[in-house]
Protein backbone atom coordinates (compact mmCIF):
# COMPACT_ATOMS: atom_id res chain seq x y z
CA UNK A 1 0.00 0.00 0.00
CA UNK A 2 1.39 3.28 -0.60
CA UNK A 3 0.30 7.12 -0.08
CA UNK A 4 -1.91 6.56 2.86
CA UNK A 5 0.51 5.63 6.42
CA UNK A 6 2.87 8.33 7.56
CA UNK A 7 5.68 7.03 9.87
CA UNK A 8 8.42 7.45 11.55
CA UNK A 9 9.65 4.26 10.80
CA UNK A 10 13.31 4.50 10.04
CA UNK A 11 16.46 2.32 9.67
CA UNK A 12 20.24 2.62 11.33
CA UNK A 13 23.25 0.84 10.02
CA UNK A 14 26.69 0.82 11.77
CA UNK A 15 29.89 -0.82 10.75
CA UNK A 16 33.16 -1.39 13.17
CA UNK A 17 35.87 -2.47 11.30
CA UNK A 18 38.54 -4.46 11.95
CA UNK A 19 39.66 -5.89 8.59
CA UNK A 20 41.33 -3.55 5.64
CA UNK A 21 38.41 -2.85 3.53
CA UNK A 22 37.10 0.94 2.69
CA UNK A 23 35.00 1.65 5.84
CA UNK A 24 33.17 4.77 3.75
CA UNK A 25 32.49 3.25 0.35
CA UNK A 26 31.10 -0.04 2.40
CA UNK A 27 29.10 1.93 4.49
CA UNK A 28 27.89 4.00 1.83
CA UNK A 29 26.45 0.98 -0.18
CA UNK A 30 25.15 -1.05 2.78
CA UNK A 31 22.83 2.23 3.58
CA UNK A 32 20.74 1.35 0.10
CA UNK A 33 19.82 -1.70 1.85
CA UNK A 34 17.86 0.17 4.18
CA UNK A 35 16.69 3.09 1.95
CA UNK A 36 13.30 1.61 1.31
CA UNK A 37 12.61 1.94 5.55
CA UNK A 38 13.35 6.60 4.59
CA UNK A 39 13.13 8.32 2.21
CA UNK A 40 13.08 12.05 4.03
CA UNK A 41 16.39 12.09 5.34
CA UNK A 42 19.41 10.16 5.25
CA UNK A 43 23.07 10.76 7.23
CA UNK A 44 26.07 9.48 8.63
CA UNK A 45 28.86 9.72 11.26
CA UNK A 46 32.48 8.26 10.86
CA UNK A 47 35.26 7.98 13.42
CA UNK A 48 38.91 8.94 12.45
CA UNK A 49 40.71 8.64 15.17
CA UNK A 50 39.73 10.69 18.22
CA UNK A 51 37.66 12.55 15.63
CA UNK A 52 34.19 12.63 14.89
CA UNK A 53 32.67 13.76 11.47
CA UNK A 54 29.12 13.79 10.63
CA UNK A 55 26.69 14.69 7.46
CA UNK A 56 22.68 14.75 7.62
CA UNK A 57 20.55 16.13 5.02
CA UNK A 58 16.87 15.76 3.72
CA UNK A 59 17.04 14.19 0.75
CA UNK A 60 17.86 10.45 -0.11
CA UNK A 61 21.27 8.98 0.02
CA UNK A 62 22.17 9.95 -3.38
CA UNK A 63 21.40 13.35 -3.12
CA UNK A 64 22.88 13.69 0.16
CA UNK A 65 26.24 12.14 -0.42
CA UNK A 66 28.32 12.82 -3.53
CA UNK A 67 31.34 10.52 -4.91
CA UNK A 68 33.55 13.18 -3.34
CA UNK A 69 32.42 13.13 -0.13
CA UNK A 70 32.26 9.77 0.32
CA UNK A 71 36.01 9.67 -0.51
CA UNK A 72 36.97 12.18 1.83
CA UNK A 73 36.09 9.77 4.60
CA UNK A 74 38.32 7.59 3.55
CA UNK A 75 40.55 5.67 6.90
CA UNK A 76 37.73 6.09 8.57
CA UNK A 77 37.29 3.30 11.33
CA UNK A 78 33.82 2.62 12.25
CA UNK A 79 30.74 4.27 10.85
CA UNK A 80 26.60 4.74 11.69
CA UNK A 81 23.73 5.89 9.62
CA UNK A 82 20.24 6.55 9.53
CA UNK A 83 17.64 6.91 7.02
CA UNK A 84 14.17 8.17 7.81
CA UNK A 85 10.75 9.65 7.97
CA UNK A 86 10.00 12.41 10.36
CA UNK A 87 5.92 13.16 10.73
CA UNK A 88 6.67 16.44 12.69
CA UNK A 89 6.69 18.96 9.69
CA UNK A 90 7.99 21.81 11.12
CA UNK A 91 11.59 19.97 12.54
CA UNK A 92 12.03 17.77 9.50
CA UNK A 93 15.83 19.05 8.84
CA UNK A 94 16.50 19.16 13.10
CA UNK A 95 15.01 15.99 13.60
CA UNK A 96 17.69 14.25 10.87
CA UNK A 97 19.99 11.58 12.15
CA UNK A 98 22.47 10.68 13.48
CA UNK A 99 22.92 12.87 16.61
CA UNK A 100 26.05 13.82 17.38
CA UNK A 101 26.48 15.16 21.66
CA UNK A 102 29.13 15.59 24.02
CA UNK A 103 29.74 13.21 27.28
CA UNK A 104 32.04 13.78 29.63
CA UNK A 105 35.48 14.17 27.67
CA UNK A 106 34.24 12.32 24.55
CA UNK A 107 31.73 12.43 21.44
CA UNK A 108 29.18 9.87 20.62
CA UNK A 109 26.90 9.53 17.65
CA UNK A 110 23.37 7.67 18.00
CA UNK A 111 21.03 6.60 15.17
CA UNK A 112 17.22 5.61 16.68
CA UNK A 113 13.90 3.76 15.21
CA UNK A 114 11.18 3.61 17.57
CA UNK A 115 8.87 5.84 19.66
CA UNK A 116 9.40 6.38 23.39
CA UNK A 117 5.68 6.27 24.51
CA UNK A 118 6.66 8.06 27.78
CA UNK A 119 9.05 10.53 25.72
CA UNK A 120 6.45 13.65 27.21
CA UNK A 121 7.31 12.91 30.49
CA UNK A 122 10.75 12.44 30.28
CA UNK A 123 11.53 15.56 28.10
CA UNK A 124 9.62 17.77 31.26
CA UNK A 125 11.01 16.19 33.86
CA UNK A 126 14.33 17.29 32.06
CA UNK A 127 13.30 20.68 31.05
CA UNK A 128 12.38 21.54 34.46
CA UNK A 129 16.08 20.97 35.74
CA UNK A 130 16.92 23.39 32.84
CA UNK A 131 18.09 21.17 29.82
CA UNK A 132 17.54 22.29 27.07
CA UNK A 133 16.31 20.61 23.86
CA UNK A 134 16.96 21.53 20.26
CA UNK A 135 14.71 18.74 18.46
CA UNK A 136 11.45 16.61 19.42
CA UNK A 137 13.11 13.17 18.11
CA UNK A 138 13.27 10.84 20.99
CA UNK A 139 16.78 9.92 20.07
CA UNK A 140 17.85 13.16 21.66
CA UNK A 141 15.86 12.56 24.86
CA UNK A 142 18.24 9.05 24.46
CA UNK A 143 21.09 11.21 24.12
CA UNK A 144 20.34 13.63 27.22
CA UNK A 145 19.96 10.67 29.76
CA UNK A 146 23.30 9.19 28.63
CA UNK A 147 25.05 11.86 29.48
CA UNK A 148 23.33 13.11 32.50
CA UNK A 149 24.25 9.40 33.65
CA UNK A 150 27.53 9.19 31.86
CA UNK A 151 28.49 12.39 34.24
CA UNK A 152 27.34 10.50 37.52
CA UNK A 153 31.09 7.82 36.61
CA UNK A 154 28.83 5.34 35.13
CA UNK A 155 30.41 3.87 32.20
CA UNK A 156 28.44 4.45 28.48
CA UNK A 157 26.82 0.30 28.94
CA UNK A 158 25.83 0.83 32.65
CA UNK A 159 24.83 4.30 30.97
CA UNK A 160 22.63 2.64 29.08
CA UNK A 161 21.09 -0.03 31.31
CA UNK A 162 19.96 2.92 33.73
CA UNK A 163 18.25 4.52 30.48
CA UNK A 164 16.90 1.44 29.50
CA UNK A 165 15.30 0.73 32.61
CA UNK A 166 13.34 4.62 32.40
CA UNK A 167 12.41 4.47 28.50
CA UNK A 168 8.97 2.20 27.25
CA UNK A 169 8.14 2.04 23.87
CA UNK A 170 9.90 0.15 20.86
CA UNK A 171 12.89 0.61 19.53
CA UNK A 172 16.59 -0.39 18.57
CA UNK A 173 19.50 2.24 18.11
CA UNK A 174 23.34 2.35 17.54
CA UNK A 175 25.39 4.55 19.85
CA UNK A 176 28.95 5.05 18.42
CA UNK A 177 32.37 6.90 20.16
CA UNK A 178 35.70 6.65 18.58
CA UNK A 179 36.41 3.63 20.78
CA UNK A 180 33.89 1.58 20.38
CA UNK A 181 30.08 0.71 19.48
CA UNK A 182 26.76 -0.11 20.73
CA UNK A 183 24.07 -1.63 20.29
CA UNK A 184 20.25 -1.97 21.66
CA UNK A 185 17.09 -3.54 21.37
CA UNK A 186 13.96 -3.00 23.28
CA UNK A 187 12.52 -5.63 25.76
CA UNK A 188 9.80 -6.58 24.13
CA UNK A 189 11.83 -6.91 20.17
CA UNK A 190 9.19 -4.74 18.40
CA UNK A 191 11.79 -3.22 16.17
CA UNK A 192 13.88 -5.12 14.60
CA UNK A 193 17.85 -5.44 14.85
CA UNK A 194 20.33 -7.77 13.77
CA UNK A 195 23.82 -8.34 13.42
CA UNK A 196 26.38 -9.66 10.84
CA UNK A 197 30.03 -10.33 10.16
CA UNK A 198 31.92 -9.07 7.33
CA UNK A 199 35.94 -10.74 7.40
CA UNK A 200 36.50 -10.23 10.74
CA UNK A 201 34.35 -6.92 11.33
CA UNK A 202 31.14 -6.47 12.28
CA UNK A 203 27.82 -4.83 11.06
CA UNK A 204 24.36 -3.96 12.42
CA UNK A 205 21.37 -3.25 10.69
CA UNK A 206 17.86 -2.84 11.06
CA UNK A 207 17.30 -5.64 8.16
CA UNK A 208 19.14 -8.07 6.74
CA UNK A 209 18.63 -6.32 3.34
CA UNK A 210 21.71 -4.25 4.91
CA UNK A 211 23.78 -6.88 5.58
CA UNK A 212 23.34 -8.49 2.19
CA UNK A 213 23.95 -5.38 0.02
CA UNK A 214 27.84 -5.07 1.18
CA UNK A 215 28.15 -8.95 1.14
CA UNK A 216 28.23 -9.56 5.04
CA UNK A 217 26.99 -12.62 6.64
CA UNK A 218 24.41 -12.76 8.65
CA UNK A 219 25.17 -13.88 12.14
CA UNK A 220 21.86 -13.52 14.23
CA UNK A 221 19.30 -11.07 14.95
CA UNK A 222 20.00 -8.96 18.29
CA UNK A 223 18.12 -10.11 21.19
CA UNK A 224 15.05 -8.12 22.90
CA UNK A 225 16.46 -5.91 25.75
CA UNK A 226 20.09 -6.96 24.31
CA UNK A 227 22.79 -4.64 24.72
CA UNK A 228 25.50 -5.18 22.06
CA UNK A 229 29.24 -3.60 22.28
CA UNK A 230 32.06 -3.79 19.93
CA UNK A 231 35.26 -2.42 19.96
CA UNK A 232 38.85 -3.73 18.64
CA UNK A 233 38.84 -6.63 21.30
CA UNK A 234 35.49 -8.44 19.54
CA UNK A 235 32.08 -8.68 20.85
CA UNK A 236 30.18 -8.42 23.86
CA UNK A 237 26.65 -8.79 24.95
CA UNK A 238 24.47 -8.85 27.98
CA UNK A 239 20.85 -8.30 28.78
CA UNK A 240 19.43 -5.48 30.04
CA UNK A 241 15.76 -6.89 30.82
CA UNK A 242 13.42 -8.64 28.44
CA UNK A 243 10.25 -10.39 28.71
CA UNK A 244 8.92 -13.54 27.94
CA UNK A 245 6.04 -12.75 25.15
CA UNK A 246 7.86 -10.30 22.89
CA UNK A 247 5.91 -8.26 20.84
CA UNK A 248 7.11 -8.11 17.04
CA UNK A 249 5.41 -5.02 14.84
CA UNK A 250 3.69 -7.75 12.67
CA UNK A 251 3.46 -4.93 10.09
CA UNK A 252 6.94 -5.29 9.30
CA UNK A 253 5.63 -8.34 7.93
CA UNK A 254 2.83 -7.15 6.24
CA UNK A 255 4.14 -4.19 4.66
CA UNK A 256 7.71 -2.19 6.41
CA UNK A 257 10.34 -4.83 5.45
CA UNK A 258 12.17 -5.03 2.74
CA UNK A 259 10.34 -8.61 1.09
CA UNK A 260 14.64 -10.15 1.04
CA UNK A 261 14.94 -9.60 4.71
CA UNK A 262 14.81 -12.08 7.32
CA UNK A 263 13.31 -10.83 10.79
CA UNK A 264 13.33 -13.05 13.48
CA UNK A 265 13.57 -16.24 11.93
CA UNK A 266 10.93 -15.76 9.17
CA UNK A 267 11.28 -14.65 5.83
CA UNK A 268 9.12 -11.38 5.15
CA UNK A 269 8.60 -12.29 1.26
CA UNK A 270 7.77 -16.21 2.30
CA UNK A 271 5.38 -14.27 5.06
CA UNK A 272 3.88 -12.34 2.41
CA UNK A 273 3.17 -15.19 -0.48
CA UNK A 274 2.07 -17.26 2.80
CA UNK A 275 -0.82 -14.46 2.80
CA UNK A 276 -1.50 -14.43 0.34
CA UNK A 277 -2.52 -18.53 -0.11
CA UNK A 278 -4.67 -17.97 2.79
CA UNK A 279 -6.63 -14.86 2.04
CA UNK A 280 -7.39 -17.12 -1.31
CA UNK A 281 -8.67 -19.91 1.02
CA UNK A 282 -10.66 -17.49 3.37
CA UNK A 283 -11.83 -15.51 0.73
CA UNK A 284 -12.21 -17.09 -2.79
CA UNK A 285 -14.04 -15.46 -5.94
CA UNK A 286 -14.24 -16.38 -9.29
CA UNK A 287 -12.77 -13.77 -11.50
CA UNK A 288 -9.92 -13.74 -14.92
CA UNK A 289 -6.66 -12.46 -13.43
CA UNK A 290 -4.86 -11.85 -10.05
CA UNK A 291 -2.83 -8.93 -9.82
CA UNK A 292 -0.80 -7.43 -7.02
CA UNK A 293 -0.30 -3.14 -6.12
CA UNK A 294 2.95 -3.09 -6.01
CA UNK A 295 5.86 -3.39 -4.42
CA UNK A 296 4.06 -5.04 -0.67
CA UNK A 297 1.13 -6.04 -2.46
CA UNK A 298 2.86 -8.54 -5.29
CA UNK A 299 4.13 -11.50 -2.99
CA UNK A 300 0.67 -12.10 -1.50
CA UNK A 301 -1.01 -11.85 -5.10
CA UNK A 302 1.39 -14.63 -6.16
CA UNK A 303 -0.11 -16.51 -3.38
CA UNK A 304 -3.36 -16.07 -4.01
CA UNK A 305 -2.56 -16.96 -7.43
CA UNK A 306 -0.93 -19.97 -6.50
CA UNK A 307 -3.45 -20.97 -3.99
CA UNK A 308 -6.39 -20.18 -6.21
CA UNK A 309 -4.87 -21.27 -9.78
CA UNK A 310 -6.10 -18.34 -11.45
CA UNK A 311 -4.00 -16.69 -13.16
CA UNK A 312 -1.43 -14.11 -12.31
CA UNK A 313 -0.68 -10.83 -14.43
CA UNK A 314 1.11 -7.86 -13.93
CA UNK A 315 -1.79 -4.93 -14.18
CA UNK A 316 -0.19 -1.96 -12.46
CA UNK A 317 3.34 -0.22 -13.72
CA UNK A 318 5.18 1.57 -10.95
CA UNK A 319 7.32 4.63 -11.67
CA UNK A 320 10.78 3.88 -9.81
CA UNK A 321 11.80 7.44 -9.58
CA UNK A 322 8.84 8.31 -7.13
CA UNK A 323 9.71 7.06 -4.12
CA UNK A 324 7.06 5.55 -0.96
CA UNK A 325 4.58 8.68 -1.72
CA UNK A 326 2.50 8.71 1.74
CA UNK A 327 5.72 11.04 3.07
CA UNK A 328 4.33 13.77 0.75
CA UNK A 329 3.07 16.20 4.08
CA UNK A 330 -0.68 16.95 2.68
CA UNK A 331 -3.46 14.46 2.08
CA UNK A 332 -4.38 16.19 -1.12
CA UNK A 333 -0.60 15.69 -2.25
CA UNK A 334 -0.78 12.29 -1.21
CA UNK A 335 -3.88 11.50 -3.07
CA UNK A 336 -2.30 12.84 -6.72
CA UNK A 337 0.81 11.10 -6.01
CA UNK A 338 -1.41 8.02 -7.00
CA UNK A 339 -1.33 8.95 -10.26
CA UNK A 340 2.20 9.51 -10.75
CA UNK A 341 3.13 6.18 -9.17
CA UNK A 342 0.77 3.93 -10.41
CA UNK A 343 -0.82 3.33 -13.96
CA UNK A 344 -3.02 0.60 -14.93
CA UNK A 345 -1.70 -1.53 -18.36
CA UNK A 346 -4.84 -1.45 -20.42
CA UNK A 347 -4.15 -4.46 -22.54
CA UNK A 348 -4.18 -6.47 -19.41
CA UNK A 349 -7.21 -5.37 -17.62
CA UNK A 350 -9.90 -4.36 -20.28
CA UNK A 351 -12.85 -6.39 -20.28
CA UNK A 352 -11.78 -8.93 -17.24
CA UNK A 353 -13.07 -9.44 -13.82
CA UNK A 354 -9.88 -9.07 -11.50
CA UNK A 355 -8.79 -9.98 -8.26
CA UNK A 356 -6.60 -7.05 -7.11
CA UNK A 357 -4.53 -7.74 -3.91
CA UNK A 358 -2.66 -5.23 -1.96
CA UNK A 359 -1.11 -5.36 1.70
CA UNK A 360 -3.48 -2.82 3.47
CA UNK A 361 -5.97 -0.13 3.63
CA UNK A 362 -5.65 2.82 6.52
CA UNK A 363 -7.83 5.75 5.22
CA UNK A 364 -9.12 4.21 2.26
CA UNK A 365 -8.28 7.15 -0.46
CA UNK A 366 -5.36 5.79 -2.20
CA UNK A 367 -7.13 2.12 -3.01
CA UNK A 368 -10.11 4.22 -3.80
CA UNK A 369 -8.39 6.07 -6.65
CA UNK A 370 -6.63 2.31 -7.48
CA UNK A 371 -10.33 0.96 -8.37
CA UNK A 372 -11.35 4.07 -9.93
CA UNK A 373 -7.61 4.12 -12.69
CA UNK A 374 -8.12 0.08 -12.98
CA UNK A 375 -12.15 0.71 -13.78
CA UNK A 376 -11.80 4.01 -15.77
CA UNK A 377 -8.87 3.84 -17.14
CA UNK A 378 -8.02 0.27 -17.26
CA UNK A 379 -11.69 -0.78 -18.26
CA UNK A 380 -11.71 -3.31 -16.07
CA UNK A 381 -15.12 -5.15 -15.57
CA UNK A 382 -14.90 -6.05 -12.10
CA UNK A 383 -12.49 -5.33 -9.42
CA UNK A 384 -12.20 -7.69 -6.17
CA UNK A 385 -10.06 -6.15 -3.53
CA UNK A 386 -8.46 -8.68 -1.61
CA UNK A 387 -6.25 -7.34 1.24
CA UNK A 388 -3.32 -9.28 2.87
CA UNK A 389 -3.80 -7.53 6.54
CA UNK A 390 -6.58 -7.35 8.93
CA UNK A 391 -8.77 -4.37 9.03
CA UNK A 392 -6.76 -1.32 10.31
CA UNK A 393 -9.02 -0.38 13.17
CA UNK A 394 -6.87 1.64 16.11
CA UNK A 395 -3.84 3.81 15.75
CA UNK A 396 -0.10 2.57 16.23
CA UNK A 397 1.37 4.27 19.26
CA UNK A 398 4.90 2.36 18.17
CA UNK A 399 6.32 4.32 15.61
CA UNK A 400 4.04 3.82 12.79
CA UNK A 401 1.82 7.03 12.88
CA UNK A 402 -1.56 5.68 11.76
CA UNK A 403 -4.13 8.82 11.85
CA UNK A 404 -6.46 9.21 14.71
CA UNK A 405 -8.60 6.40 14.95
CA UNK A 406 -11.63 8.34 13.24
CA UNK A 407 -10.10 8.81 10.04
CA UNK A 408 -8.99 4.96 9.83
CA UNK A 409 -11.78 3.64 7.27
CA UNK A 410 -12.11 0.38 9.16
CA UNK A 411 -13.06 2.12 12.71
CA UNK A 412 -15.85 4.00 10.91
CA UNK A 413 -17.29 1.90 8.22
CA UNK A 414 -18.62 -1.80 8.24
CA UNK A 415 -16.87 -3.67 5.65
CA UNK A 416 -19.45 -3.43 2.95
CA UNK A 417 -19.89 0.23 3.66
CA UNK A 418 -15.95 0.05 2.81
CA UNK A 419 -17.09 -1.58 -0.13
CA UNK A 420 -19.35 0.74 -1.55
CA UNK A 421 -16.93 3.68 -0.91
CA UNK A 422 -13.87 2.32 -2.57
CA UNK A 423 -15.74 1.48 -5.29
CA UNK A 424 -15.21 -2.25 -5.61
CA UNK A 425 -17.15 -5.11 -6.27
CA UNK A 426 -16.28 -7.06 -3.42
CA UNK A 427 -13.79 -6.26 -0.59
CA UNK A 428 -12.32 -9.05 1.81
CA UNK A 429 -9.54 -8.93 4.78
CA UNK A 430 -7.27 -11.69 5.81
CA UNK A 431 -8.21 -12.66 9.48
CA UNK A 432 -6.06 -11.96 12.12
CA UNK A 433 -5.27 -15.77 12.93
CA UNK A 434 -4.45 -16.64 9.27
CA UNK A 435 -2.10 -13.18 9.54
CA UNK A 436 -0.23 -14.13 12.39
CA UNK A 437 0.42 -17.41 11.37
CA UNK A 438 2.78 -16.29 8.12
CA UNK A 439 5.59 -15.52 9.70
CA UNK A 440 6.66 -18.97 9.38
CA UNK A 441 9.89 -20.09 11.28
CA UNK A 442 9.83 -16.64 13.46
CA UNK A 443 10.91 -17.23 17.12
CA UNK A 444 8.76 -14.25 18.74
CA UNK A 445 5.29 -13.21 19.34
CA UNK A 446 3.84 -9.93 17.64
CA UNK A 447 2.14 -6.94 18.41
CA UNK A 448 -0.93 -6.76 16.51
CA UNK A 449 -2.47 -3.67 18.16
CA UNK A 450 -3.48 -2.02 14.96
CA UNK A 451 -5.76 -4.70 14.12
CA UNK A 452 -7.39 -5.95 17.34
CA UNK A 453 -6.49 -2.64 19.93
CA UNK A 454 -4.43 -5.21 22.29
CA UNK A 455 -1.65 -2.50 23.42
CA UNK A 456 1.53 -4.62 24.43
CA UNK A 457 3.24 -1.52 26.43
CA UNK A 458 1.58 1.34 28.22
CA UNK A 459 1.24 5.13 26.36
CA UNK A 460 1.05 7.89 28.99
CA UNK A 461 -2.03 8.28 28.03
CA UNK A 462 -3.03 5.13 30.00
CA UNK A 463 -1.14 5.89 32.93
Amino acid sequence: MINEKLQEECGVLGIWNVGDFDTAETFYLGMYGIQHRGQQSAGIAVVNGKKMFYRKELGLITEVFSESEINNLKGCKAGLGHVGYNIESDNIRENAQPFIFKYYKSYAAISYNGCITNANRLRSEYLENAYMFQTTSDAEIIATMLTKEVAKGSSLEKALDRVIKRITGSYSFLVMTPEKMIAVRDPYGMKPLCLGILGASYVVSTESSGLDTIGAKFIRDVKPGEIITIDDNGLKSHLCDSYEKTAMCIFEFVYLARSDSIIDGAGVYKARFESGKILAREYPVDADLVMGVPDSGLPAALGYSDESGIRYAEGLIKNRYIGRTFIQPSQSLRELSVGLKLNPIRDQIEGKRIILVDDSIVRGTTSKKIVQMMKEIGGAKEVHMRISSPPVKFSCYYGIDTPDKAMLMANRMTRDEMCDSLGADTLAFISLDGLLKTPVGAKCSFCSACFDGCYPIKTEEDE
